[in-house]
């Protein structure tokens, strides 16, 4: 996976990224999996502790639906890597993601600045450079569109629901470009008078 990725992301082989993608798409349906489970089990216990009893059914089997995320916000490149590559590879995956599973992708974060190669520093390290690495997208046009979809979630009456943000990466190794992008989207959702629930998908885990 490590070479496959190096082929990908360092040398350009974009010819990589449908196959990317698809293996990315696997992991939806566990995070649907999951999400519905714990939402489950919530119902569950609301209901164990309500009266009257029995358990009211219909409710039930409205919170037992699969889960599903609302949008899809690639983790962004700097400009210096964008001209490197020629294009953002967590990006290109998250298109695959979006195209089979209907769900929007919307560039809601910025790079801040430009921060070296992470794969040989240490956590602490990382940490460090993740630091405000970030920021929300403030782009007139980025900004309509979330309002757009805030607006279609509220006419389909899901407005008191959190809205269900996936940040896509290629790869997962300490967590703090993960963090430092949900610490920013929140903050951008906040600004939007909106309360947001923020998961990540990657293609690989070092």
């Amino acid at each position: 996976m490590r070479e496959i990725l190096g082929q990908y992301k360092y040398r350009g082989n974009e010819r990589l990224a449908p196959l990317l993608g698809l293996m990315l798409d696997r992991a939806y349906p566990l995070l649907q999996q999951e999400q519905s489970g714990q939402q489950l089990n919530e119902a569950l216990q609301s209901n164990f502790f309500s009266k009257p009893f029995p358990i009211r059914h219909s409710k039930l089997r409205m919170r037992s639906n699969l889960w599903q995320a609302d949008l899809l916000v690639p983790v962004p490149v700097s400009d210096v890597r964008l001209s490197e590559r020629g294009f953002n590879q967590a990006e290109r995956l998250a298109e695959v993601v979006s195209l089979r599973r209907g769900i929007p992708q919307l560039p809601l974060l910025v790079r801040t600045h430009h921060t070296a190669k992470q794969s040989f520093k240490s956590r602490r390290e990382r940490l460090a450079d993740m630091k405000h690495a970030f920021a929300g997208n403030i782009d007139s046009a980025v900004l309509q569109s979330l309002k757009e979809h805030l607006h279609s979630r509220a006419t389909h009456q899901l407005e008191q629901r959190p809205l269900q943000i996936i940040i896509v990466d290629d790869i997962y190794t300490t967590g703090s470009t993960i963090r430092a992008c949900a610490e920013a989207l929140q903050q951008l959702c906040r600004s939007q008078n909106c309360l947001a629930e923020i998961y990540s998908l990657t293609w690989a885990r070092s």
